[in-house]
């Protein structure tokens, strides 16, 4: 990360973008008569309907839309617990874990975010001619990638490829996906992570990072200054899907001095591009009210 002379600007009209997956045949049905394994099928039942709901369900609720007995189904949800494909809240309601995110990670949902959000981030690079990026939670889920970006025109720009990670605790992006997880996911990343020093501004305390993740939830936005790189700052806002779950972030990075007398304006922008994104993944928010909606004081 840092900055670099003036290349070409080949982003805006790269073939980047992916193309859409062909839809699936069908699905075997409910409950194992759908021909496979009955046991194969029942675990397949237990995932999609997990990562259908947005809160988690406990046992009895599982058994009760799977119309299985909870004695069937207990030994298969403690061995998809045990090998992290699902996981289980403060209230033992079950809910998908980070082995099976990973496992999304690795389809083309990530290429779908990308497709429905180039034309966006390429509108939002020319509004604020800053160079853009489109990140995700990694696999390690101790940093973010780039997934996407669009870069500046500007000589001195913010530089960064699609598949370079970057730290959560010490980026816009990292910082703004760690504040919407859900609170368990949000401790449980917490914990694991290093908060390794790379400026003198680089958060590197749990409390600290604690309390400005709260800020950021409130504001919607996240705003970094000389965190992981000096002279360079970011902006990020969250994207969510069609579950209110927090699918990535949209963020752009430039220099200091140049973005920080504008970081009103820019927060603003970067919201309201976040907001679209999210609408366009199938994201609805069940008050009416856009998380990122508010802009950095």
């Amino acid at each position: 990360m840092g900055y670099t002379s003036f290349v070409p600007n080949t982003e805006r009209h790269s073939d980047n973008r992916t193309r859409r997956p062909a839809a699936p045949r069908g699905r075997a049905r409910r409950g194992g008569t759908g021909g496979g394994h009955r046991a194969a099928n029942r675990v397949v039942d237990i995932l999609e309907l997990l990562a259908a709901s947005r809160d988690g369900l406990a046992l009895r609720e599982v058994s009760r839309h799977l119309r299985a007995p909870k004695s069937s189904l207990l030994p298969l949800l403690r061995a998809l617990t045990a090998r992290g494909y699902l996981a289980q809240g403060r209230a033992l309601e079950y809910r998908l874990g980070p082995g099976a995110l990973d496992l999304g990670a690795a389809a083309p949902a990530h290429r779908e975010l990308v497709e429905v959000a180039r034309p966006a981030v390429v509108d939002l690079m020319r509004r604020t001619g800053e160079t853009v990026f489109l990140g995700t939670l990694c696999s390690d889920r101790a940093s973010i990638v780039y997934v996407d970006k669009v870069e500046s025109d500007h000589v001195i720009r913010y530089a960064g490829g699609v598949g370079d990670r970057r730290p959560l605790h010490a980026t816009s992006s990292g910082k703004v996906i760690l504040a919407f997880l859900s609170p368990d996911e949000r401790e449980q990343v917490l914990r694991s992570l290093s908060l390794a020093r790379h400026t003198e501004r680089t958060v590197t305390s749990l409390p600290a990072l604690r309390a400005s993740l709260e800020e950021i939830r409130r504001a919607g936005v996240c705003v970094t200054t000389d965190e992981l790189v000096p002279g360079a700052s970011g902006i990020a806002a969250p994207v969510f899907d069609r579950y209110g779950r927090v699918a990535g972030a949209c963020a752009i990075g430039g220099p200091t001095d140049r973005v920080g007398p504008r970081i009103r304006a820019l927060a603003a922008e970067v919201a309201a591009t976040a907001r679209t994104l999210s609408a366009r993944l199938g994201h609805r928010p069940p008050d009416g009210k856009e998380a990122g909606a508010r802009t950095a004081p």
